[in-house]
């Protein structure tokens, strides 16, 4: 089967054969012949290969010994039929023999069948292993090529456990050809993409470094893909390549595309290597040397004039090269954040290709500004564009670029544009693509709340949203609407007049529907004063929506109709007689019929008072981050640039204050700034979380992978600690792979904690396990028993793990939590204090003055007070001093001392075995910027652990 065998097996695993020479002869008109047999019909096509196969199979078993042509023919053949289809389960000793050959054309095919058709668990491969060290060894150029191109072809962790060591040591010697430093470059990455824990780093990783400096522009380019690769995860050990990097780049975009004829695409001098040393540098913040800096500067200012050039050629070719240039020049800045006359530069160049023809510009630059306006320098000059971005929305006809207008015109919002954004988006709701209205919903309503001025506007607003796309409207949306009115005043009355209006529509959507029956519930006797809004109409209008929702709305429906009950007694007959009928009490849903029979009974036995306070308006909300927009990071996945971006500008913008509702089980928790709630900790129950990474940065153990090995505490966990001794939510540790976020609660001597892990990556978390470490002696005093998580944590996603603790006696020390997992082949290995203090087992206990002063000398003894005095670490506020000893668990009790700038506190802290009370006194000096704090209790350990604790609060 001649040439055209070997044609087709070249042009489809596209390898250079040389198919005259390796194929000529009788067999050349067979193989054409057999072409055209294999057109024919199925059957045709197996009976010939049946055939054939056959033919291969006796030359390989006969007498007679074949010589290398003959060999690689058939040998070709074998790879050829099995690219067809067929199954081939001969003729491998014969491919790895072709390896010994000294035949460039025997030794190609050999290599070639081997890359296709050996695997890793071969009985051949310590064959193949010896064949290719051979090769290697042979400082012959073809040969050491073919043997990494088979090595980087498989690619197997045998191969890299055999080849790992040599690939780094030819790619750095001295007397290495270009070609095979190319090979080489190519293949260690390879390797290292799928067995990182493999490749050691060593000496060859400071001279990889200075091949950037190569004379061969092939070299450099292999050489630029690893060390980015390399340098990922391993910034430090590479950091020297940032000057080479921006030398070779000036040298580039200066240089004149005759300059570099060999590498110049289309009037672009060597723009895939430009693209690759950009990247590169993305690695790595702005240079410290203000030399290289301005270097880098001039080369990116070069780029943005380059592109303001006339195009040196009409074809395609030449402005996909000059665009992929600018495109990652400008992620570059972006990614460097310093330089505002670049950023406003960048902003102005992707707006001219906002109305651009072709249709992958639009969307780049959209993707692009997007990153932009995050940043304080270039959020103005992006919002310039915002009409332009309006259009787009309006008459873009490819949905993904409609959906990129979205998420721009979302990151430009301010408080100087939100109701044009706001009501662009929601006119744009109407005819939005199917896939993206869950997405615009919930922008829509973080915008609304973040910055509204005027609430009634925000009233108006998420009622609008849920008529326009009420399927889209998650519980999250509409639990939030409801916090907020009941935390505002200000609104309520215009909340429920609204809500009233809305609900008279013929049609109104279930989401509405929920809306209306909680506020209506809880502030329907605000428009009760109205006669078209009477109370009995108000019950007439939502009653007609009853049988039209599901159980779960019309459970909240009977809730408020026996708070009718309470706010119109006139009504309480009409309600009864609801809750009495046969559809209520013999519902078949047990949740409804138990709702109704004990409603009807509530309504019916209690007196006026008690039905007053049992259905009592409810409280407000406690105020805290809002999940829609941790839903939203959830949807859009945490991993993405713009969404790191968002978490920036959210932690410096002012938003609207708002309380979460907690209805359907939502979390109630705090997180301690106004920034992404990345974690859910405001959120609905709970997703899938990550694990902490690594103690000295992003990658704690590069090589051990010893479940056993615990690491050394994480950099920051001391001071992470110290700040939840006076709180219970929020994010304990944070890094480029994981965040971990607390939620807890204590009564007495028993305590619950949800630790949240969280995966800010794409990659899967692999062998996930934490683990809770506690002394001898802290195992006596402390009981923690905790649930097992899954042991995979998707990208982007977040597992929950409870924790029941018990405290047995008083205790000094903190468990440790130990987070081990697998991240992209690589053993990650974190330690974290866990907050679990003493003083979290503390009950308030408020005191009159004698009783104070009383119990503060029958403490009195030596043994039983500890005083520390102890210079202000923090300015001396006398709200957050007052705030601090609260949430340090002691009451505080007013006009007890008769120094009144002094604070007193009193408690009980609770174990399992006693109770302890506890006495503080707190004595600021603001001259001296000083404190003397005095405790007694009844034990002198206890005193003097709480003592630690709290001094180190102020």
């Amino acid at each position: 089967m001649g040439a055209c065998f070997g044609q087709c097996l070249g042009a489809s695993v596209g390898y250079s054969l040389a198919t005259r020479s390796a194929c000529d002869g009788p067999g050349v008109f067979r193989g054409r012949w057999t072409c055209r047999i294999l057109g024919k019909s199925k059957e045709a096509e197996i009976k010939r290969i049946n055939k054939e196969l056959a033919n291969i199979r006796s030359k390989f078993k006969g007498d007679k010994a074949l010589d290398g042509y003959s060999k690689k023919k058939y040998v070709c053949k074998l790879l050829f039929i099995f690219l067809l289809g067929h199954d081939i389960d001969f003729g491998h000793m014969e491919a790895v023999n072709l390896l010994s050959s000294n035949r460039y054309t025997e030794k190609q095919i050999g290599y070639l069948f081997i890359s296709v058709l050996v695997n890793s668990n071969s009985e051949l491969i310590r064959l193949i292993n010896n064949a290719v060290k051979n090769d290697l060894a042979s400082r012959n150029p073809s040969f050491m090529g073919l043997a990494l191109h088979c090595i980087a072809n498989v690619g197997s962790r045998e191969m890299a456990e055999a080849f790992a060591a040599d690939v780094p040591r030819i790619l750095v010697a001295g007397d290495t050809m270009d070609s095979v430093k190319q090979s080489a470059a190519l293949c260690l990455l390879r390797l290292y993409r799928t067995s990182p824990d493999l490749v050691p780093m060593g000496d060859w990783t400071s001279r990889v470094v200075h091949l950037l400096n190569d004379q061969h522009l092939g070299v450099v380019t292999a050489a630029t893909s690893l060390i980015t690769t390399l340098a990922q995860k391993n910034p430090e050990e590479f950091k020297t390549s940032v000057s080479l990097a921006v030398s070779r780049l000036s040298r580039i975009v200066t240089s004149a595309s005759t300059d570099l004829q060999d590498y110049t695409y289309y009037f672009v001098p060597a723009p895939w290597l430009s693209v690759k040393l950009l990247r590169l540098l993305q690695c790595y913040p702005p240079p410290e040397d203000p030399a290289v800096r301005g270097r880098l500067t001039e080369c990116l200012e070069t780029i943005l004039n380059k592109a303001q050039e006339p195009p040196k050629s009409k074809k395609v070719q030449h402005s996909n090269a000059k665009n992929a240039v600018l495109f990652e020049a400008i992620s570059l800045i972006i990614h460097h954040d310093s330089e505002p006359n670049l950023l406003v530069r960048a902003c102005n160049q992707l707006g001219q290709f906002l109305q651009h023809r072709e249709t992958n510009l639009r969307y780049l630059a959209l993707e692009s500004m997007c990153t932009l306006a995050s940043s304080e320098f270039s959020h103005e000059a992006v919002k310039t564009h915002i009409e332009t971005v309006i259009n787009a929305l309006k008459t873009e006809r490819d949905v993904s670029v409609r959906q990129r207008a979205v998420d721009l015109l979302y990151a430009m919002c301010d408080r100087s544009n939100a109701q044009q954004i706001v009501a662009e988006m929601l006119s744009y709701l109407e005819t939005a693509d199917y896939s993206i209205r869950e997405e615009i919903v919930l922008k829509v309503a973080i915008l609304a709340e973040k910055y509204a001025v005027d609430y009634t506007w925000y009233v108006d607003t998420i009622l609008n949203l849920i008529r326009i796309a009420g399927d889209y409207v998650s519980e999250e949306v509409w639990y939030r609407v409801i916090q907020i009115v009941i935390n505002r005043d200000d609104v309520q009355g215009y909340a429920a007049k609204t809500v009233f209006e809305a609900l008279q529509a013929p049609a109104c959507h279930e989401n509405l529907v929920k809306v209306g029956g909680y506020i209506l519930g809880e502030f329907g006797n605000l428009i009760a004063g109205d006669p078209r809004s009477s109370p009995l109409i108000q019950f007439d209008l939502l009653h007609s929506k009853f049988h039209l929702c599901g159980a779960p709305t019309r459970a909240l429906l009977l809730s408020t109709y026996i708070k009718f009950v309470n706010l119109f007694p006139e009504v309480k007959t009409t309600i009864q007689d609801v809750l009495r009928s046969d559809s209520q009490l013999r519902n078949a849903d047990v949740e409804l019929q138990q709702r109704a029979v004990e409603y009807l009974r509530l309504s019916t036995v209690a007196s006026t008072d008690i039905l007053a306070t049992v259905l009592e308006e409810m409280p407000p909300f406690p105020e805290r981050e809002s999940s829609i927009l941790a839903k939203l990071k959830k949807k859009k996945g945490p991993s993405t640039v713009m969404d790191l971006e968002e978490a920036k500008r959210e932690r410096g913008s002012d938003v609207n204050g708002g309380p979460e509702p907690a209805p359907a089980g939502a979390s109630a928790a705090s997180t301690p700034s106004p920034s992404a709630d990345l974690l859910g900790l405001g959120a609905a129950p709970p997703v899938p979380a990550g694990p902490p990474p690594s103690s000295g940065g992003l990658l704690v153990d590069v090589f051990s992978d010893s479940p056993s090995a615990v690491a050394p505490l994480a950099p920051g966990s001391e001071d992470n600690f110290a700040r939840f001794v006076c709180k219970n939510n929020g994010v304990l540790f944070e890094n480029q792979l994981l965040q971990i976020g607390l939620k807890s609660e204590f009564r007495q001597n028993l305590g619950r904690m949800f630790i949240f892990y969280g995966n800010k990556t794409s990659t899967q978390f692999l062998h996930f396990t934490p683990t809770l470490i506690c002394s001898d002696d802290l195992q006596a005093s402390l009981s923690l028993q905790t649930k097992p998580v899954d042991p995979t944590v998707d990208g982007g996603a977040q597992v929950q793990q409870a924790v029941n603790i018990e405290c047995v006696s008083d205790f000094a020390e903190a468990p440790v939590l130990n987070i081990q997992f697998r991240y992209g082949g690589t053993f990650q290995n974190v330690s974290v204090k866990l907050p679990i203090t003493l003083n979290k087992f503390f009950q308030p206990t408020e005191m009159a003055s004698q009783d104070f002063f009383q119990r503060w000398k029958q403490l009195s003894s030596p043994q039983q007070e500890v005083q520390s005095i102890f210079r202000a670490k923090h300015p001396m506020d006398t709200e957050i001093t007052k705030a601090k000893i609260i949430g340090f668990g002691s009451a505080l009790l007013e006009e007890v001392d008769p120094n009144p700038a002094n604070f007193v506190g009193a408690g009980i802290i609770h174990t399992k075995t006693t109770q302890i009370g506890c006495l503080l006194r707190l004595e600021p000096n603001l001259q001296a910027q000083m404190y003397r704090l005095t405790l007694r209790t009844s034990k002198e350990s206890v005193s003097q652990r709480l003592c630690e604790l709290l001094s180190e609060q102020f």
